[in-house]
């Protein structure tokens, strides 16, 4: 009680003179603690929004820019054992897988031009490096693999005029061309002169050539790219953060008729637009791959640092036939008949060459597909998967493990000799895996920072200003009731004192009176007999 007592008259001091002061400042304090608890998630929003804008000399510009990661690429190579029995007695295909052949890499964005529209425009710069060390081979192992250039010219001639078939046929027996070819890993990649490319660059109009002179699965991308990419900065419209406007010039693929299928407004799989939930595709554009790949949800993980982050992977019917997934029709305008499910059809994008990508393994696809060739196990999600991580607030990739392997679709020609006795057959050439297991330290510790600590300054602020203006409101209502009682009971005291100080004063009144009569009585009795 003395205590209570003691804080009351604290309350009731030169500092807080009066009762109302003490309960309109508990009354705002409960207000603003109700109001952070509201609006502090959306101005941290903002406030992200703001710090995520690509701006010159903003530290987001700058790791977007050179990102400071070091990516890695492993590519595994499938070396054909039997190409000789295969051709002669049509046994089917022994692959073996080998690798992975690991290169290092190092990613930036050169001849940045930003425009008055919220958007930037640049060149992608990508240098890869053989890492001996982490490689299960060297870049000259011999590999057998398909004639790509070749297949791919004679499965294009399926259906021209049969002298063409047979003229082809004469040229490639006389170049002495044939349907596999022996090559180190290093050319198979990064180039080797191949004859038919040779001979058209002889004899095809100059109008009609192929960029390049060599052929190689990687040609011409270690180096700066020399495709220009328009990109949202996020300075207009944040949803459009980080998605591609236009990519050399045009915002749509020309070989897609339907709208859906020619978009191009998809991340570059480094960054995307931020507030992202479980609820959202991504989508990211990549010219090798055609189109967009769409990303959903699949769950949630925990990084480097303990970042909470989801992990988005394409769905399972992504390359689905349309028999299968409706949505993928418009990704087939010159079928029926069209890929089968699990491959995604890139000729039209590779000057018509019969090339197509799957998962690893074949992963997600027609099982027939992988049982068709011998020495390619069943595919493994953990291994095959492809997917990116993701910190949801940010939009920014935690993680990444770009997975696609490179297939060649090859199609028997009766009249070239070289590939008649050639079935219907897909054939896999190599799968590679590019990305990034985490982030660096000094990138972990600032998005640790921007998403742990909001949420504990939320509840702290929030719960607390709540907390004490709850404690202030009833101490200062208690003390006030306390306060008011009192002086009740003291104005009740002193009515009541008066009144019995009057009761007093009135009988010691009429006390006085009664002697006083009592005295004249006496006096009266007294004289009496003197008068007699």
């Amino acid at each position: 009680m003395q205590g209570r007592d003691k804080l009351c008259a604290k309350l009731t001091s030169t500092f807080l003179r009066k009762w109302w002061f003490v309960i309109v400042a508990s009354i705002m304090l409960l207000l603003l603690g109700i109001i952070i608890a509201i609006f502090f998630s959306a101005w941290v929003r903002l406030f992200i929004d703001h710090e995520l804008v690509l701006r010159p000399g903003s530290q987001t510009f700058g790791w977007w820019a050179k990102p400071p990661v070091t990516p890695m690429m492993k590519i595994y190579v499938y070396n054909v054992t039997n190409a000789d029995e295969f051709l002669n007695n049509g046994s089917k295909p022994v692959l073996d897988e080998l690798g992975p052949y690991v290169y290092r890499e190092t990613w930036e964005k050169v001849n940045i031009k930003f425009n008055e529209n919220g958007t930037l425009s640049f060149n992608q710069r990508k240098t890869y490096v053989f890492d001996d060390a982490s490689s299960s081979g060297s870049e000259d192992d011999v590999v057998v693999v398909p004639n790509i250039p070749m297949l791919s010219a004679t499965s294009q001639s399926k259906h021209a005029a049969r002298f063409l078939r047979l003229a082809m046929a004469s040229i490639m027996d006389i170049l002495k061309i044939k349907p596999f070819v022996e090559v180190s890993v290093g050319q198979l990649l990064w180039g080797y002169e191949d004859p038919l490319l040779k001979l058209a660059k002889d004899v095809i109009p100059k109008e009609q050539k192929l960029p390049y002179e060599e052929f190689g699965l990687l040609y011409g991308k270690n180096g700066t790219s020399k495709d220009t990419i328009n990109m949202f900065t996020g300075a207009t419209d944040i949803t459009k953060y980080g998605l591609v406007d236009s990519f050399n010039g045009i915002d749509h693929l020309a070989h897609y008729t339907a709208e859906a299928c020619s978009r191009i407004d998809g991340s570059d799989g480094s960054i995307f637009p931020p507030h992202i939930t479980k609820n959202t595709t991504l989508h990211i554009f990549d010219k090798d791959i055609c189109r967009l790949l769409p990303l959903r949800f699949e769950k949630e993980v925990t990084r480097k640092g303990d970042i909470k982050g989801y992990r988005f992977t394409p769905p399972n019917d992504v390359f689905a036939d349309p028999d299968t997934n409706p949505d993928n029709r418009c990704f087939c305008p010159s079928g029926p008949p069209c890929a089968p499910s699990g491959l995604n059809n890139i000729s039209f994008c590779q000057y018509d060459s019969p090339v197509m990508l799957s998962f690893p393994h074949f992963y997600l696809a027609d099982e027939n597909l992988r049982t068709a060739l011998e020495g390619v196990s069943p595919p493994d999600p953990e291994k095959h998967k492809f997917y990116v991580d993701i910190q949801p607030e940010m939009g920014t990739a935690l993680a990444a493990k770009a997975r696609v392997q490179i297939n060649l679709a090859v199609s028997q020609v009766i009249d070239i000799k070289q590939v008649a006795n050639f079935p219907d057959i897909v054939f896999p050439i190599i799968w590679f895996e590019d990305g990034i297991d985490d982030l660096p330290d000094e990138v972990a510790k600032l998005l640790r920072f921007g998403t742990n600590v909001p949420p504990i300054a939320k509840a702290i602020l929030s719960y607390g200003l709540i907390a004490v203006g709850l404690l202030l409101l009833l101490i200062s209502v208690t003390c006030l009731i306390r306060s008011s009682h009192r002086q009740s009971t003291l104005h009740l005291e002193g009515s009541n004192y008066l009144a019995s100080v009057n009761n007093k004063s009135q009988e010691n009144g009429k006390a006085a009176n009664g002697k006083k009569g009592e005295v004249n009585n006496g006096y009266e009795m007294g004289s009496a007999p003197n008068r007699r």
